[in-house]
């Protein structure tokens, strides 16, 4: 591969960061790091290490065949992906997760980075825009965004925020919820820009139902609050549903329970004491989201507590709610479909300030930005991975994949996700079983996620040895 004259500026070490430096190297391009630590700490980072790990040591599950984000690893081992290679070289034990010594992973990014001949890091913080001069640049900063830098980004964007505490409510596979029991309808049938008057999916609960839930919403175990979130204001006014609930118990049937305007058709006669919707969360319609349901519960007790809604009770959850402080574009409006900022397309962006979460999304994003960076100083357009890939459905997601809240008042409706199997189109074709049998149940889900597994690794595969093409 041809060798290049001027770098590619990155800034931030962390795994996208790191991920993407490589990646450009790999092709030939000299690359800039620019990493703030030791110059500058933050308050979740312990030493000055490429690619430190700053809460659990796992990447999560490694299985390729029925998990996203196994799929995800195993496409990004395919790409020549740094952090899979060093998290690989420094696995412990850990079941099916793949999990990794910290130290031993930081130290060995930081090496292959220091080590390889066209990349240089400089240790300085980066309180500015980028220089004019650097012409093409790599933001991946992280939620911990240098407070200068985010203002400056800010500024340049016209946003209003970027850093804020951003709820999030629990995301529902579609063909998780009992259609028995739930149906579709828009309260008083209105239908909304771009409705059809049927557009939320509606589970009834009766007044016992109702205030048992109530009780165990309150008494469900929260998450804590991290240190440095303290001070972050609560984002478009969004409480938690249980902070909701401690305020009278009737709260939530005025507020996003309330039945009023909606008819159950499995049983019209009867009104429904309290109704939980849920919405269409992306343009596939394989993720539905539970409006007005951002909480603080810890996982374990939201899957528990909101299986008790009736339509639920096996619900699958692409995401659980959480309210936490965070840092990321609204990208769908703000970054093209090659991560780069519309409003200044020197500027890149990747990692978790695009709207990703996970060491192995974020690492991803980097990646994608990296071989986009890459090919650009080469004179040439990569497109992106497809839409069925782990890489591609996660940045259709962050680039445009989501729905647009229209009612007003809505919290911004674009939400940081993880890779799951609802962000991938559905398959052409359902899987069939052995003849004379009959899939049904998990095995059927099973083997639909295993379809959908071998698409994708087939489908990178050929991505992977696409050329780009002259600009």
């Amino acid at each position: 591969m041809p060798q290049s004259a001027d770098p590619v500026h990155v800034v931030g070490g962390g795994l996208a960061g790191s991920e993407a430096a490589w990646q450009i190297a790999s092709r030939g391009v000299p690359v800039v790091l620019h990493e703030m630590r030791p110059q500058r700490t933050t308050d979740a980072h312990l030493t000055d290490g490429l690619a430190e790990l700053v809460c659990s040591n796992s990447f999560r599950s490694d299985d390729p065949e029925g998990n996203a984000v196994g799929v995800l690893h195993a496409e990004m081992r395919q790409a020549g992906s740094l952090i899979l290679a060093a998290a690989d070289r420094n696995q412990v034990p850990a079941g099916g997760a793949l999990a990794v010594d910290r130290d031993g992973f930081s130290q060995a990014v930081t090496q292959a980075l220091e080590e390889h001949p066209l990349i240089e890091i400089r240790r300085e913080e980066l309180t500015t825009l980028p220089p004019a001069e650097w012409d093409k640049v790599i933001l991946a900063t992280g939620p911990l965004t240098s407070p200068a830098l985010a203002e400056a980004v800010l500024s340049l964007t016209g946003e209003k925020a970027l850093a804020f505490f951003d709820a999030i409510a629990p995301i529902v596979h579609f063909d998780s919820i009992d259609m028995g029991k739930a149906w579709f309808q828009s309260r008083y049938d209105k239908p909304g820009p771009g409705g059809t008057g049927a557009d939320y999916i509606n589970c009834p609960l009766d007044e016992t139902q109702y205030h048992a839930f109530v009780d165990a919403l309150i008494a469900g175990e929260k998450a804590p609050m991290r240190d440095f979130e303290a001070k972050t204001p609560y984002f478009d006014g969004c409480l938690p549903i249980e902070v909701m609930a401690e305020r009278g118990r009737e709260t939530l049937r005025f507020g996003p329970m309330k039945p009023v305007g909606l008819t159950n058709p499995h049983n019209p006669t009867v009104k429904a004491y309290a109704i939980v919707q849920l919405r269409q969360d992306n343009k596939l319609g394989t993720l539905y989201n539970m409006v007005g349901f951002q909480t603080k519960l810890r996982h374990g007790e939201q899957a528990r507590v909101f299986r008790t809604i009736p339509g639920l009770e096996n619900a699958e959850f692409a995401r659980l709610g959480g309210l936490h402080r965070n840092t990321y574009l609204n990208s769908p409006r703000l970054l093209d479909g090659t991560l780069r900022l519309k409003a200044d397309p020197r500027l890149r962006f990747a990692g978790q300030i695009t709207g990703c979460e996970g060491y192995v999304e974020s690492a991803a994003v980097g990646l994608m930005a990296g071989r986009f960076a890459a090919a650009e100083r080469h004179g040439e357009v990569l497109v992106p991975p497809p839409l069925t890939t782990a890489h591609g459905a996660l940045l259709a997601h962050i680039t445009g994949g989501h729905v647009e809240a229209e009612e007003a008042g809505t919290p911004r409706s674009f939400q940081p996700m993880n890779i799951n199997f609802g962000l991938f189109p559905p398959l052409e074709e359902a899987p069939r079983a052995e003849p004379g049998k009959r899939l049904r149940g998990a095995e059927k889900t099973l083997a639909k996620k295993k379809a959908m597994a071998a698409r994708a690794l087939a489908h990178m595969a050929a991505w992977l040895d696409t050329p780009a093409r002259a600009a």
